[in-house]
């Protein structure tokens, strides 16, 4: 009977070594030494991104995610890269006193009053000055901690005492079917946070496993731009609850969707910051995308989202004023967006020099995008014609995409 190949045989057990327990113990640190170095590089991450942003911007976050998705170890990490010492507290195993401090009966509480001591983890943070406190495990706070922790969120304070402005709050939660004994948000915590989903890339995994991470790295803010951009995002906030005033304040009905993020005035608030730190660090769409549905809930956010896109477009007024020049935008909503606004431009103040300007613009979009978006637009502004407007020629220009000129003729008969 042959023997397989040296190389396929199975090493040889190594010989009894005489090391002391402690020696063995070293050798293992050394190996655990080995398997936790890993490397960090620069790689698009856009829940990575919108959580640095977010807490440059000051604002508490709320991490959402199954367990075991490396919730903990990103802040870890973000608490490396910003050179925070990191403090972690597991709410649910507090006791709400914990967190609205614990009272100390004085020499003469009747004049003195009895104060209420904050725990050695806020001491710590408040002498150090700066810090990131996480709260873990949130969603498995009983209610009464869940209330105790409403003016550590938002005011900062514990007990008698407020933890100084470089400290950064982030939280992390589990989905109720998976936290342990969990509850829901009570709905004014919930309001007090950004939620961001966070959930595994597999190849970022992969490649963390191999050794290298993606790096967090705060936003690199214009100092130029910085006040255009608060500008922007007031423009931009307050331009959209003036339309949707019923965005102002919706509590859902949901005892679930109350533990999420919904709009009130203070989360409105968090958007306009969201939108103008975004603005100064030429932030993508996707990140603040992420970051204005987690402060006001996924419908008002994509709103915003909306009422953005339309900032940026072109005046009806300077495109009725001189057509052929008009400079519309590519992408299909915001063209057909541009093109009604000029529709609805000559409804609101109908004039036969900006009649036949109208047409002109709908030329225009014919000969610089797909047709089919001028369909609507034209067949609406054929109805508004007078009696005694004659029908441009350049309405011959669109006769391959509708029968303008017997629909306009038709609107000057029926009136």
């Amino acid at each position: 009977m042959s023997l397989p190949p040296t190389s396929a045989r199975p090493a040889a057990p190594a010989p009894a070594s005489t090391a002391s327990p402690d020696d063995r113990l070293a050798v293992a640190g050394d190996l655990l030494a080995l398997l936790q170095a890993t490397a960090t590089e620069p790689r698009p991450d856009p829940q990575l991104e919108a959580l640095m942003l977010a807490v440059a911007a000051d604002l508490p976050v709320l991490l959402w995610g199954e367990p075991g998705i490396g919730k903990t170890a990103a802040l870890t990490q973000l608490a490396a890269c910003l050179d925070l010492p990191l403090t972690t507290v597991i709410a649910s195993v507090h006791e709400p006193s914990d967190f609205a401090g614990l009272p100390v009966v004085g020499d003469d509480p009747a004049a003195q009053g009895v104060p209420m001591a904050p725990p050695d983890w806020a001491v710590r943070l408040a002498r150090a000055g700066r810090g990131l406190l996480f709260l873990d495990e949130l969603s498995t706070a009983p209610p009464a901690v869940q209330a105790a922790l409403l003016r550590l969120v938002l005011e900062r304070r514990v007990g008698a005492l407020r933890l100084p402005a470089g400290v950064r709050i982030v939280a992390a939660a589990n989905p109720r079917s998976s936290a342990a004994d969990g509850w829901e948000l009570s709905p004014p915590l919930a309001n007090r946070f950004v939620h961001l989903p966070w959930v595994h890339d597999p190849r970022v995994v992969v490649r963390g496993l191999g050794g290298t991470w993606p790096r967090a790295s705060l936003p690199l803010l214009d100092p130029a731009r910085l006040p255009d951009a608060v500008t922007f995002a007031r423009r931009a906030v307050c331009g959209l609850l003036a339309a949707r005033p019923g965005l102002v304040h919706r509590l859902p009905d949901g005892e679930a969707r109350r533990g999420g993020a919904w709009p009130s005035p203070r989360s409105w608030e968090m958007s306009l910051r969201l939108v103008a730190f975004a603005t100064a660090a030429g932030t993508s769409r996707e990140v603040l995308s992420l970051l204005v549905r987690g402060a006001v809930g996924d419908g008002p956010g994509l709103e915003l989202l909306a009422s953005l896109d339309r900032m940026d477009l072109p005046d009806p007024e300077t495109l009725l004023a001189d057509p052929v020049a008009a400079e519309l935008p590519e992408r299909g909503d915001l063209r057909q967006a541009v093109l009604d606004g000029v529709v609805d431009a000559v409804r609101r103040r109908p004039d036969r020099g900006r009649w036949d300007a109208a047409w002109a613009v709908l030329v225009r979009a014919v000969e610089t995008g797909p047709p089919d978006l001028v369909v609507v637009p034209a067949t609406t502004l054929a109805a508004l014609r007078r009696d005694d407007w004659d029908v441009p020629d350049v309405i011959e220009r669109l006769a391959g995409v509708v029968s303008l000129r017997d629909r306009a003729r038709a609107a000057g008969r029926g009136r």
